[in-house]
């Protein structure tokens, strides 16, 4: 199944300029379970969405997006990181964009270690409602509670939307490459937006833990935290990154298929696609510019 039930030629590899890599990974989950059906119910949900979007005035289909099968992640965690990051590199090579759809958060740091190798002036952007950021979690230092420790040793971030985060990662942040803009500052408003981008590189990796988002709007998430963004928040802090920034990959995760209610799933779905279109606004063709020319 493609993602937008795209058909050739433009879910074509070779037409495509954007991969969606479908790693369904789930081994260090520390409470609700089902990360592992995400990618597979936000490729479902996407068939049903519009290709058209009015923000871009065109289809960001079609700029081409070709859909790969699932990675095999039948493997403990150690085991399973450095098979990540050899097929990463792999995709990467391509020149393609690559989208990664989780799977646990656990999963991004691996990937941002290869796009530090191309990109050595990289920084990383974390929508989420948990910092990750500590040294192990459970026994092991690539939990989903670690993957931004890991990530802040190779390259620095910002953390948007954080409202959940240990005393241990407290006394941590002072001495981490990280800069956190906590949801309880910054929901409602938008006038950090600007200073948050600033705080990055110009090349910058993008990883969307769903439950940065309020559940209210995405209730079906491993380890859920009130007081999230809301849509038009999220999506206005990407698409400003988008303009201000070169963003070199993403990665959409967290997100458990839902029992009977396809709502958060069209969400994650919408939410890859409106960042598609930001990142690909320059290629996008207008149909409005067209039809009048």
């Amino acid at each position: 199944m493609n993602f937008l039930g795209l058909e050739p030629p433009l879910s074509d590899f070779a037409n495509a300029r954007v991969l969606v890599w479908p790693v369904p990974f789930e081994k260090t989950v520390s409470y609700g379970s089902g990360a592992g059906e995400g990618p597979a119910a936000i490729i479902e949900a996407s068939r049903y969405i519009e290709h058209y979007d009015e923000d871009f005035g065109g289809e960001t289909a079609q700029i081409g997006i070709h859909t790969l099968p699932a990675i095999n992640t039948d493997y403990e965690p150690d085991e399973m990181m450095p098979l990540l990051e050899q097929r990463a590199a792999e995709l990467i090579a391509t020149g393609k964009f690559l989208c990664m759809l989780g799977g646990e958060h656990s999963i991004s740091a691996p990937v941002v270690r290869v796009m530090f190798k191309k990109y050595p002036r990289l920084s990383v952007m974390q929508i989420d409602a948990h910092a990750d950021l500590r040294n192990s979690y459970e026994g092991t230092p690539l939990s989903h509670a670690s993957t931004m420790r890991r990530i802040v040793e190779v390259c620095p971030a910002v953390q948007v939307g954080i409202r959940s985060i240990s005393t241990e990662e407290i006394l941590a942040v002072p001495t981490l490459h990280t800069q956190i803009f906590y949801a309880k500052d910054i929901t409602g408003r938008s006038d950090w937006v600007e200073r948050a981008v600033k705080s990055l590189t110009e090349d910058v990796y993008l990883t969307i833990d769903i439950d940065g988002l309020d559940p209210s709007l995405v209730p079906f998430t491993g380890t859920p935290e009130p007081g999230g963004l809301q849509w038009y928040e999220v999506l206005n802090l990407i698409r400003h990154l988008a303009r201000s920034r070169n963003i070199v990959g993403m990665d959409l995760v967290e997100l458990c298929r839902p029992k009977g209610n396809n709502a958060a799933s069209v969400l994650a779905a919408k939410l890859i696609y409106k960042t598609l279109g930001s990142v690909f606004e320059r290629e996008i063709p207008n149909i409005n510019k067209e039809s009048k020319a």
